[in-house]
């Protein structure tokens, strides 16, 4: 493959959810996110990257950081994403964010270099990828019950962390037997971590995401060793270095490709978490179809997936990701397997 330059473009948008999405931490109405294209000899290729307030990288420090050094983005001589990867971790230290998004360009153009999807590259079993979950936001039950039943699926996260989340998750059991996920968001404290958890386990919910505070980690100690259910770190497990902490006080992580830079280092996660024995779930952070197309490739990897970032907005930006009852879909496109109008 020659080396040869980039060139780059990118288009930021706000793009609304179909309902208010409201988790312990608060409700938003639309997702601002930043898409970039990079073009290699013509050949085009595609990422994302979310905005998340309580990460404080707005998409205008993403565009500011890019421009800043678009030359050198643009001079890499690339021949494989992940040494790109490292180059761009060393451009932009501090926004895991950009770094992502351009990541998951880097990895679409090489695959359709290689006229294949990424998943066939890695050699990975599309048929062994789990199901994804459909989120239900917090709500006033009678909404949640509502959109649960606009949207029948096998299963379900439901957002928990607030006073009456026991009652909700109680109203929603009656009205289907898919299996129920809970993600409170570090909304709990320890007391209420270890009341709750054996109710929501009779009540048929199949993990906890974060259920302290990211920092409580003898909380979670704690916790690990009285839990009667399986405990997912989210916020806690950000970047590589924190599978390893949460050994020992969790059963499992989940990664978030914008928050840990992108898919190369979340292939590094996945096999580190595997090698301690930690389940393995990728979460979305409401992507489009371009950022879920990224953890479709990552599915045959992974004990659970959380892709459902394009059926909780009312627009997308690209096409190619489908699904059918919860089944991931892969079609035969190469690369990331998305068609995206260009920008």
């Amino acid at each position: 493959m020659t080396p040869g330059s980039m060139k780059i473009n990118y288009k930021t948008y706000n793009l609304p959810f179909r309902y208010p999405f409201t988790i312990s931490r608060g409700t938003k109405t639309h997702q601002p996110t930043l898409v970039v294209e990079l073009d290699f000899m013509g050949i085009k290729g595609y990422g994302e990257a979310p905005e998340i307030t309580y990460y404080h990288i707005p998409v205008e420090k993403m565009v500011e950081d890019l421009e800043r050094k678009k030359i050198f983005i643009e001079k890499f001589a690339f021949s494989d994403p992940e040494r790109y990867w490292h180059y761009l971790h060393h451009l932009f230290p501090e926004n895991p964010f950009l770094v992502c998004a351009l990541d998951m360009a880097g990895w679409d153009i090489y695959g359709k270099l290689k006229r294949k999807q990424l998943h066939e590259l890695w050699e990975l079993d599309i048929a062994s990828a789990p199901l994804t979950d459909y989120t239900i936001g917090i709500d006033t039950v009678e909404t949640m019950v509502a959109k649960m039943k606009e949207k029948p699926w096998p299963v379900y996260k439901i957002k928990v962390g607030v006073e009456n989340d026991i009652e909700m998750v109680t109203e929603l059991r009656k009205h289907t037997d898919a299996v129920f996920r809970v993600d409170a968001n570090a909304g709990w404290t320890l007391e209420q971590a270890l009341q709750k958890i054996p109710v929501l386990k009779d009540l048929g919910v199949e993990l906890v995401e974060q259920p302290l505070a990211k920092e409580d980690w003898d909380g979670m100690k704690i916790l690990f060793e009285r839990s009667p259910l399986p405990l997912l770190a989210d916020e806690s497990c950000v970047v590589e270095q924190d599978v390893e902490k949460c050994h020992g006080h969790f059963h499992g992580i989940n990664i978030k490709l914008t928050k840990c830079s992108g898919i190369t280092p979340a292939r590094r996660m996945i096999t580190r978490a595997k090698e301690l024995g930690l389940t393995v779930m990728i979460g979305c952070m409401n992507e489009s179809s371009v950022g879920t197309a990224a953890i479709a490739q990552l599915a045959p990897m992974l004990d659970y997936v959380d892709m459902d970032g394009p059926l909780l907005l009312a627009e997308d930006i690209a096409e190619g990701v489908k699904f059918d009852f919860g089944t991931i879909l892969f079609n035969d496109l190469p690369g990331l397997g998305i068609k995206v109008q260009s920008l």
